[in-house]
């Protein structure tokens, strides 16, 4: 008898604990009003939250208020931080415009306008995405699809460049403002599988956004059940990039096709793919509630392996304690801690950054306090221009203090696991701060970089 018969009975089954919350109702900027539990907060606060949503976005639904934020610590509760805006996200400048603009009550045109000249501050596309992460199929770029390494290919379907909810520190917050310029989207599913097929160094897709769990089912077939077929073989790996798990568990237990979302996912990995829920938690609290175990447990029994990973960030999850606790409970969940990422230089980085030290600091300490089987977080990484590049230690080299750095992944598959040093920079929050050690120049991959770039350029 196949094994997946009774893993699907099982599914089937509808416990009354997962009937709250089973309406997806959700806010953004203009509903403010209408969230109950703000009531509560003093208008100065209601206001200031106001002015970031009008430049960054914002989106939350039901459940998030219901069942994640603990109200009675607010502001400084970490999963209203990752929710909700606050206003040190902005420059001091740039929230005071807003603020005077929403005084006067202008024209939803004119504040717009006032948003995208403070976004195109906010470097809305870092490390080349737009310059030099887009391929080209029969000499023309394709956008929605993303390849800077050679084995990985990222592709943003139109249909998920949206969200359950809004991570306040997201790096992708361009996604999400209205201008199509500033947007990864791609409808087309033959263009990816026709780009993937003549490329048989790539081995992993990744589907990212948004959020490509926001799609129903039908949607998601159509990209991923062509993988199945003979001439796209060599694609084994199927990547799902999602914050799903904690903002709207219900997708995988009580949304109308989440039974035939999990027969899809057996499908794949019965025919050979393997299958990983990239899974975005943030803090061991996410993980707590009763449906988004029960959600956790029907995706395994699929055979996906759900592998978690996060960004170190201030307010929300720069403590040791946070990060052991949160990888013990994913290990005790079966899930396979993956990254541990510095927050990226772009959108509210200065609110969220922590400087690198800091960051191997909460690294080691929560590395020390759990076993074997949570130590497979890697970090904390930079997902920088030239690739992903690991803090692995702080150390002191012929009198000098260093970072040691290596790369995880790059753009030229020969400069990973290579180890470099950098000056020890107490402040700095990002590879591009750093300055290489023991008085050279340049970091040694430096100037094949600076051609990659000028050959991208050429390019577009």
């Amino acid at each position: 008898m196949s094994p997946t018969i009774p893993m699907q009975a099982r599914r089937l089954q509808r416990d009354p604990v997962y009937t709250e919350n089973t309406r997806f109702q959700v806010y953004t900027e203009r509903q403010f009003d209408q969230i109950a539990a703000l009531k509560r907060l003093p208008e100065e606060l209601r206001f200031a939250m106001r002015v970031v949503a009008n430049v960054l976005p914002f989106r939350v639904n039901q459940y998030v208020i219901d069942e994640l934020i603990d109200w009675e610590r607010v502001p400084e509760d970490p999963l209203f931080q990752l929710t909700f805006p606050q206003q040190g996200m902005l420059e001091t400048a740039d929230f005071a415009r807003m603020a005077d603009a929403l005084r006067r009550g202008l024209e939803r045109t004119e504040l717009r306008a006032i948003a995208r000249e403070i976004q195109a501050g906010l470097n809305p596309h870092p490390a080349g995405q737009q310059e030099m992460n887009v391929p080209r199929l029969d000499g023309e770029p394709l956008p929605g699809i993303q390849h800077k390494y050679r084995e990985t290919v990222l592709f943003f379907p139109s249909q998920g460049q949206v969200c359950h909810s809004y991570c306040t520190f997201c790096f992708r917050w361009a996604q999400f403002v209205g201008d199509k310029e500033l947007r990864f989207a791609a409808s087309e599913a033959d263009s990816l599988h026709r780009y993937l097929k003549q490329d048989r160094a790539i081995s992993d897709l990744l589907v990212t956004g948004g959020d490509p769990m926001v799609m129903k089912t039908k949607h998601l077939q159509a990209y991923l059940e062509p993988l199945l077929k003979p001439e796209l073989e060599h694609v084994q790996t199927i990547r799902i990039g999602t914050k799903s798990m904690t903002f709207w568990p219900q997708r995988y237990v009580t949304d109308q096709d989440a039974d035939e979302l999990l027969r899809l996912f057996e499908k794949l990995v019965a025919n050979g793919k393997h299958v990983a829920l990239m899974a975005h938690f943030n803090h061991w609290r996410e993980m707590e509630t009763p449906v988004v175990r029960e959600a956790l447990r029907r995706v395994r029994d699929t055979g996906v392996v759900i592998r978690t990973q996060a960004p170190l960030i201030r307010h929300i999850n720069d403590d040791p304690d946070v990060w052991s606790r949160m990888w013990r409970t994913q290990v005790s969940l079966g899930l396979v801690p993956y990254y541990m990422f510095v927050e990226r230089d772009t959108g509210a980085k200065r609110y969220f950054e922590v400087p690198l030290a800091r960051a191997h600091e909460v690294y080691q300490g929560a590395m020390q306090q759990v076993s074997g089987l949570g130590r497979t977080a890697r970090g904390p990484s930079m997902s920088a221009g030239p690739g992903k590049v690991e803090i692995q230690g702080i150390t002191e080299i012929q009198g000098e203090k260093v970072f040691v750095l290596r790369f995880i992944q790059a753009r030229n598959p020969d400069w990973v696991q290579r180890p470099f040093f950098a000056r020890f920079d107490p402040e700095a929050t990002w590879l591009d701060d750093l300055k290489p050690a023991f008085g050279e120049k340049e970091f040694f991959f430096e100037r094949e970089y600076r051609a990659m770039r000028g050959q991208s350029m050429k390019a577009r």
